[in-house]
């Protein structure tokens, strides 16, 4: 396992326990070691390049804190193959770090930052107690380190989450003990350009599901009986279309390079669903409808009336996102492993926080996602939605990865469609076998 650790973590891990002690670091021994003394001086010569020579030895030496913080879901690697004969399910997932100009509205590029050539990176799932073991490779290509921050599992940021320079690797294994639908991100270097990093594309989801499975959907409308109007309730199996949806800005100089002063000012230059801004909207802005590629073009969502659909959504950015869908309401939300509304308008989700929506849509027509912040509208949150008889195939991007779990998924036909590399969205197509390129039967 990579050993580097964040200087700026142990920094204030050492604050802390200077504080707390009432140590100093001048005075402060350990065995045989004298302590180093630490100032902003210190801090300011670190570089990229330092960063990845910082081990255990240093953290103790800075500041006499001798430590093993692996976390409470944490395996080490060499424990792996042990919890996999004890009956969990070990999922292997490498994901690669990769730096490329994607497109956005007008024609022009912008200078993404990605996993695997994609935004937002692949979507994992996994069932509740499984494993997840993950390599980060950053090529020895790229101009400058990443790293990646799994927000499934409550593991130690140090060393799991430290700088992986380039052509290096990083692995580190833990057990997904709580469902929802968690980030995973990078933190750049040691925390240093995260911003960037982060809002330039390096994000994506974990699906936990629940060990027992999801529960019936409740459904409450109203009927007359004898003259009365009488409460109509059902039960709806657990078994749902599904879809993500991962909310994020742009703040983009005129080059397409990042504007980290936009971003300061939260002066938004798109707002994206799913890495792409009005990227389920052909009908009203039509932005991506002359795209010179298939996969760059936009698509509506197809639902099945009367069908239960379950939307994982996840807000990745920098501005909260007060989800709402125009003409329906959500029967259920489930938040941190509660239910947390039932028949409720909007929701908030905050930086960094999901929300799993439950929905059946009654009466055929349109039905939009947004971001009920109208500045959000304006600049991307908009996702049309159509619910009809016959569901036609979905974007591959907006669909979530089947579950391992009987009763949980509904199989759709999709086609590719992402905000990816042309190279990346030949790759899906070939790892699904959708239709890729192909925007017939919608």
């Amino acid at each position: 396992m990579n050993k580097r650790y964040s200087i700026l973590s142990i920094v204030a891990v050492v604050a802390v326990a200077g504080i707390l002690f009432g140590s100093t670091y001048s005075n402060t021994q350990v065995g045989s070691g004298n302590a180093q003394s630490v100032s902003p001086a210190t801090i300011d010569k670190v570089t990229p390049q330092t960063i990845d020579s910082v081990t255990a030895k240093d953290v103790q030496s800075v500041g006499g804190i001798a430590f093993n913080m692996v976390g409470a879901d944490a395996i080490p690697l060499d424990q792996v193959a042990a919890e996999q004969a004890a009956g969990r399910t070990v999922h292997q997932i490498t994901l690669t770090a990769e730096s490329v100009k994607l497109p956005i509205p007008g024609g022009q590029m912008y200078d993404a930052m990605t996993f695997d050539g994609q935004v937002p990176g692949p979507t994992i799932r996994v069932t509740q107690g499984d494993v997840i073991e993950v390599t980060l490779n950053v090529p020895s290509t790229e101009l400058t380190g990443h790293s990646l921050d799994m927000h499934a599992g409550r593991i130690s940021a140090v060393p799991n989450f430290g700088p992986v320079m380039p052509g290096k690797s990083n692995t580190y294994a833990f057990i997904a003990n709580t469902p929802g639908a968690f980030k995973y991100h990078c933190e750049g270097v040691g925390v240093i350009g995260m911003d960037q990093h982060v809002l330039s594309g390096m994000y994506g989801m974990v699906i936990v599901d629940p060990l027992n499975g999801y529960h019936k959907l409740l459904i409450t409308r109203t009927a007359t009986q004898n003259g009365q109007v009488v409460l109509n309730q059902t039960l709806i199996d657990p078994a749902a279309y599904e879809f993500t949806l991962q909310f994020n800005q742009l703040y983009l100089n005129s080059d397409g390079s990042y504007d980290q002063t936009a971003m300061f000012l939260h002066n938004t230059t798109w707002t994206v669903i799913n890495g792409k801004p009005f990227g389920y909207d052909p009908v009203v802005t039509k932005v991506w409808n002359n795209a010179p590629v298939a996969h760059d073009k936009s698509a509506p969502l197809i639902l099945p009336v009367g069908q239960h659909i379950r939307y994982f959504v996840l807000n990745q950015g920098n501005m909260p996102v007060f989800f709402h869908i125009v003409g329906g309401q959500m029967d259920r939300v489930t938040q941190g492993n509660m239910v947390q509304a039932m028949g409720t308008q909007t929701w908030n989700i905050g930086g960094s926080q999901d929300a799993i929506v439950d929905v059946v849509y009654d009466e055929p027509g349109a039905y939009v996602i947004v971001n009920h912040d109208y500045a959000a509208i304006f600049t991307g949150a908009a996702a049309i939605q159509l619910a009809q008889a016959n569901p036609a195939p979905n974007p591959s991007d907006a669909v979530a990865p089947p579950s391992s779990l009987p009763d949980t998924s509904i199989p759709q036909q999709t086609f590719v469609h992402c905000e990816c590399t042309d190279d990346r969205a030949n790759e899906i197509g070939n790892m699904t076998g959708s239709m890729a390129g192909n925007m017939t039967g919608q």
